[in-house]
């Protein structure tokens, strides 16, 4: 049963009384060309059960085969944690009686990672930042895709039919697991928030996964509990399953310490299960959590150990990238934006993508100024991430070329850009096959403002008597008459000279 709004206790009362603590599971999709244990192609968005074959459907006689590009991809993201890469280890079944798995077991690794013992120093939103410490990263294989058809919530509870997809049974996965989170205080669901998103970031910028929270290639369980202020003992945690959004990640903290604060308040106990996130921004019970004999984990008898090497390792470290958040304070500094602006752009995701666009010759300040506004609203509009519209850096800097180059206006401009996101072409070919450039011969502009000042005869009287701010007028039927493709400063110019 939920707890009503009125009944969770205040979020200033809950930090007073309570000190929180968290951990957080991260599971992220890699971005290989197959499959875990398997030749299955790896790829978002497939017909249901097309990308499947004997060994991720589990079938009697078939064996796994390890991808060595996700076991370098998984020793990228320890080094980039600052972890220790273990030099060997095994893989487990890890029993899990459930129809997204048609093994009914998971092939993951238990007691012995890949990567341990690392941190991660987040950037918080005042210029200070967290240090999380990392427990593991470990190597597994994803499950299938439950649907369930018939209830209200979406839900198994209600349903009247479940179909599966085992398309993403067998998707490489990595699972990055964090100490006890203590100390952070009020600042608890700002400081969860502000780790999922400087990972999300640094796992896009070493290139190992998409990260698209929205597709589920990047997937969040936040355990919270609570203890009374000066006590050494952690209460009874919660972990919320799944949460798919970062905005969601610290909603769902926030709300599980109020929720349990009301319960401790109330004199019940908090039990020890998974809860759902409705993204209407509450919790609600799921299953009771299980414990790791419950899943009677014994070594995975059909792989080999997996033994990185020190040369392995090493090559491996030499392609460890730079910070993001350091790359984005280098490069704040060198556009000469404030604080504000830049988490704007940071929060959009347009940071990368304007920086690509500079890199194509545009100027800074146009490349923030398309990426950060109108290429926003249309992503909004697609329903969809910034950096997945079908519109490249490259491209967006021929359009500011051609605005640069008087070739067209910024209102032609950006129906240059909607050709281009309808998949038109190219900026050029969509501004020739739109026939959009802008008009730059004088006598076709002479003749609609010779038109225009005959139709409007007053307006006309008032600008040779000096009234020069009535050519508005003017000049807005000059460029309704050139369908927008006049230069509106030039045409200006043209209308008070010509009732000078």
């Amino acid at each position: 049963m939920t707890v009503a709004e009125a009944e969770l206790l205040d979020y200033d009362e809950v930090v007073e009384r309570y000190d929180p603590v968290m951990g957080m599971e991260v599971h992220v999709e890699l971005s290989t060309e197959t499959k875990m244990f398997c030749g299955c192609p790896n790829r978002f968005g497939g017909e249901p059960n097309t990308q499947v074959c004997p060994v991720c459907l589990g079938l009697p006689g078939s064996l796994p085969v390890l991808n060595q590009q996700a076991v370098e991809s998984a020793i990228r993201i320890g080094l980039a944690l600052n972890c220790d890469i273990a030099p060997w280890g095994r893989f487990a079944r890890k029993n899990y009686f459930y129809p997204d798995q048609p093994k009914n077991y998971q092939i993951s690794q238990y007691d012995e990672p890949i990567a341990v013992d690392g941190y991660l120093d987040v950037p918080l939103d005042d210029g200070t930042t967290w240090r999380i410490e990392i427990e593991r990263a470990h190597m597994e294989e994803d499950t299938g895709k439950l649907t369930h058809l018939g209830s209200d919530t979406g839900r198994i509870e209600g349903a009247t039919t479940s179909l599966l997809d085992y398309n993403r049974a067998g998707v490489p996965l990595i699972e990055i697991v964090t100490r006890p989170i203590e100390g952070t205080g009020a600042r608890a669901p700002e400081i969860a928030r502000a780790y999922v998103t400087a990972l999300r970031d640094l796992l896009r910028r070493l290139g190992v996964s998409d990260v698209r929270m929205d597709q589920g290639s990047m997937r969040c369980d936040s355990n919270v509990s609570l203890m009374l202020k000066g006590a050494t003992e952690f209460g009874t945690r919660t972990e919320t399953k799944n949460v798919n959004s970062l905005r969601s990640v610290e909603v769902a903290v926030r709300y599980e310490m109020r929720r349990q604060a009301a319960v401790l308040e109330a004199g019940g106990r908090i039990i020890q299960e998974t809860r759902h996130f409705h993204e209407s921004g509450y919790t609600t019970a799921g299953r009771s959590k299980e414990e790791a004999q419950d899943y009677r984990y014994f070594p995975e008898p059909d792989l080999e150990p997996v033994t990185p090497s020190v040369e392995l390792v090493e090559r491996l470290r030499d392609t460890i990238p730079e910070l993001p958040w350091l790359t984005r304070k280098r490069t704040q500094q060198e556009w000469g934006v404030s604080d504000e602006v830049m988490r704007d752009l940071v929060n959009a995701g347009a940071v990368e993508l304007v920086s690509a666009t500079v890199d194509h010759g545009a100027s800074s300040e146009a490349a923030r100024a398309w990426w950060g506004n109108f290429l926003v609203q249309k992503a909004n509009e697609a329903g969809v991430e910034l950096d997945a519209l079908p519109i490249s850096p490259a491209q967006v800097a021929q359009v500011i070329g051609l605005v640069d180059g008087g070739k067209l206006s910024n209102k032609l401009a950006r129906q240059v850009i909607e050709g281009v996101l309808a998949g038109e072409g190219e900026p050029e070919q969509v501004m020739t096959d739109r026939g959009l450039a802008v008009v730059r011969d004088d006598s076709v502009i002479k003749a609609a403002i010779e038109e225009a000042l005959a139709a409007n005869p007053g307006i006309a009287e008032k600008i040779r008597g000096g009234k020069v701010q009535a050519a508005g007028a003017i000049v807005g039927a000059v460029m309704k008459a050139t369908k927008g493709q006049a230069d509106a400063a030039q045409v200006r110019e043209m209308v008070i000279a010509a009732c000078s």
